[in-house]
């Protein structure tokens, strides 16, 4: 990818803000660990922040979940320093004197950042497009709301997916709704989720690297939100050990200039030949990149049958329990059919994970991947005997495990390039090293806060 060159604001868009109340532009980097960092400057040093931009130590790349360590290499030390640049075409009011961009790594020269996520991210859009194809993705945030110390909220009027969890939190979902529609945030539906006081927001899809920034900027405005009715957000995927965990779900649609890859075939499905290779290489490639898509020492505690959680490696139309759900094409999807991949959890770095996603899709492409046939049952029901023959095998229980399939991954090295993988590999690793011999109520109540912003 090309050293970027930041188009700077005119004086008058900075006066602009100015007179809107803007004070301060914050922005976003997410860390290997799925970690959310942030610097802010004043609204009139804006351009200086897009370009040189503003330092940052090698050392972001290794913080790990714990508060605390960091996973020290070869590459992520004291010595040296990285900037953050802003996007400016992507900077957005969120009012109280706010406005927000989403931030990149680069080097001391202009040179993008070998490590950084949101180059990494667009690095495999520029690979699609050079292809001839067009990826959309649509994001989804499962949370819990806590008290500020992180314990349980009353849960007396609950009911799954019910109209009194809306009733009990109304001006908070009313809030986030607002906020988000005037800070260009696209929310296509908010409910109640399965476990007392979760929920769920549906974003609406966008072009990969659009669709990770706009994915960070509504986490921001759920977490601001919260502040002001006293609560926090947990994005664990396991913030308590006893119920349902949370999931961060992703899907894809593909593109090329003759219509949808998932749609208007005469594959499974009404898939094309190249939608079905599409997913082909993405199931192929899932245990290789189970440690970026949940990876961290809590994501295993999710990772089981019963959780929705997709543990089975496999597809199957409208199967939740399947690695890979197909959503079918359905009056008003103007985008066709698309993939839900179910196990992507909120401690995934969301632009890693979807560079995974869709670098794993293009090479089944590209290798003409063979689809196996799709599960039309819940897997978990087979015997094992039956799910031997049908080749359906569960992503690892182990995240060590997990770990090292990423870190001896070809494909994954060759999709996102060593740096990003070996810093994954270290935060995660050092998650294992610290942490493996907790019990998972331990687990979940070390980590129930982590993620939150």
């Amino acid at each position: 990818m090309a050293a970027m060159t930041a188009t700077p604001l005119a004086a008058a868009a900075i006066a602009q803000l100015e007179a809107e109340g803007v004070d301060a532009v914050i922005a976003t980097v997410v860390n290997p660990a799925g970690l959310m960092h942030a610097k802010t400057v004043p609204i009139r040093r804006t351009n200086t922040f897009a370009d040189p931009g503003v330092g940052a130590s090698p050392v972001w790349h290794g913080f790990a979940i714990d508060q605390t360590g960091i996973a020290l290499s070869d590459t992520v030390g004291v010595v040296g320093d990285h900037r953050i640049r802003v996007d400016l075409s992507a900077l957005r009011i969120i009012g109280d004197g706010l406005a927000w961009a989403p931030g990149a790594f680069f080097e001391q020269d202009g040179t993008p950042l070998a490590a950084c996520s949101r180059g990494t991210l667009a690095r495999v859009e520029t690979a699609l497009a050079e292809a001839g194809i067009r990826a959309l993705i649509g994001h989804e945030i499962e949370f819990l709301l806590v008290n500020p110390d992180g314990s349980r909220l009353p849960s007396t009027l609950w009911a799954q997916y019910g109209l009194a969890g809306v009733l009990e939190h109304e001006a908070f979902v009313r809030d986030v709704t607002a906020s988000a529609t005037a800070s260009g945030v696209g929310i296509e539906q908010f409910h109640p989720e399965y476990a007392p006081n979760q929920f769920e927001i549906s974003l609406t899809p966008q072009p990969p690297v659009a669709a990770a920034d706009q994915l960070v900027l509504a986490r921001t405005i759920i977490g601001r939100v919260a502040r002001r009715y006293g609560l926090r957000v947990s994005l664990s995927p396991m913030p308590f050990a006893d119920s349902v965990g949370s999931g961060a779900h992703q899907h894809f649609s593909l593109a090329t200039a003759e219509g949808p890859l998932f749609s208007g075939g005469t594959g499974a499905r009404g898939m094309t030949a190249a939608g079905e290779s599409a997913l082909a290489g993405l199931l192929e490639g899932l245990p290789e990149a189970q440690g970026i898509l949940c990876g961290s020492i809590v994501s295993g505690l999710r990772m089981k049958p019963g959780n929705w959680a997709g543990a089975y490696i496999c597809w199957g139309t409208e199967n939740r329990e399947a690695a890979l759900r197909f959503v079918c094409n359905a009056r008003g999807k103007p985008n066709g059919s698309n993939v839900e991949v179910k196990v992507v959890d909120p401690s995934a770095n969301p632009y890693f994970a979807s560079a995974a996603i869709l670098g794993l899709a293009l090479e089944g492409i590209k290798h003409k991947a063979v689809l196996p046939p799709e599960i039309t049952v819940d897997p978990a029901t087979l015997p094992d005997h039956e799910r031997q023959r049908a080749g359906i095998a569960a992503l690892s229980a182990s995240q060590s495990k997990a770990i090292a399939a990423l870190d001896s991954s070809k494909r994954l090295r060759a999709i996102l390039g060593d740096p990003a993988v070996d810093v994954v590999v270290a935060v995660r690793r050092l998650e294992q090293e610290r942490y493996a011999n907790l019990r998972p109520e331990q687990l979940a109540d070390k980590f129930r806060m982590a993620w939150s912003v």
